[in-house]
């Protein structure tokens, strides 16, 4: 099976159970979100159950959200509706190394915790770049991926791996990861279109501000 196939159908196998466990956004997103100014349109990447999409509604007039997972846009879109920001939030079936977006569309983004699952190198750093073509030339976001200093890993360089995920009844269902070092991190992310405004690791997560890089 296509790699990126399976963590499609990963997701839409563990959304509901997923979803559940996500209830509140990262504390780093929110401080991203709060210093950043009012824009149009926002983009969250890799939106899943649309925790952090639902911060983004605050700061723009519309937010996008994209994910594989067909199950994981229903747990956003159902969260949208009970909490009051459906009608600014666009929910969109897509491949993060592919987005279907317009160039220089997006003033505000998130991409927190998903490219770490794109199964290479080539497709991790195209979507680097697709996200680099969508934002302005004002635009900003952050991008997290899981670091080798989480407590999960016993490692100094990155690598693929698998992680279970442990549905209710004890079943475990694989999920891909590359887990990055800072440095191979730092690297991907000069090699794409993107600017860098800063990079740093924190609590087992790399994570980089980045522009447009135009």
């Amino acid at each position: 099976m296509d790699r990126r196939r399976a963590v499609r159908d990963t997701y839409d196998r563990i959304a509901a159970h997923f979803s559940q466990t996500r209830e509140y956004p990262w504390p780093e997103v929110e401080s991203f979100v709060d210093d950043a100014a009012p824009v149009g349109t926002a983009l969250d990447l890799g939106c899943g159950n649309g925790r952090h999409a639902e911060l983004l509604a605050e700061r723009a007039d519309r937010v996008v959200g994209v994910d594989l997972s067909g199950e994981l846009l229903r747990t956003a879109r159902d969260r949208a509706a009970d909490r009051g920001y459906a009608e600014r939030l666009s929910l969109v079936g897509g491949d993060a190394s592919s987005l279907p977006l317009r160039d220089a569309s997006v003033g505000l983004g998130v991409y927190i915790a998903a490219l770490h699952h794109l199964p290479s190198r080539a497709a991790r750093r195209a979507s680097l770049d697709e996200l680099a073509r969508v934002l302005t030339p004002t635009g900003r976001a952050l991008v997290s991926v899981w670091s080798v200093t989480h407590s999960k890993f016993d490692a100094e360089e990155g690598f693929d791996t698998t992680v279970d995920w442990t549905l209710p009844g004890g079943e475990t269902v694989d999920r891909f990861y590359h887990v990055y070092d800072l440095g191979e991190f730092e690297a991907d992310l000069a090699a794409s279109s993107l600017g860098v405004a800063s990079a740093y690791e924190s609590e087992g997560n790399c994570y980089a501000v980045v522009t447009s890089g135009g």
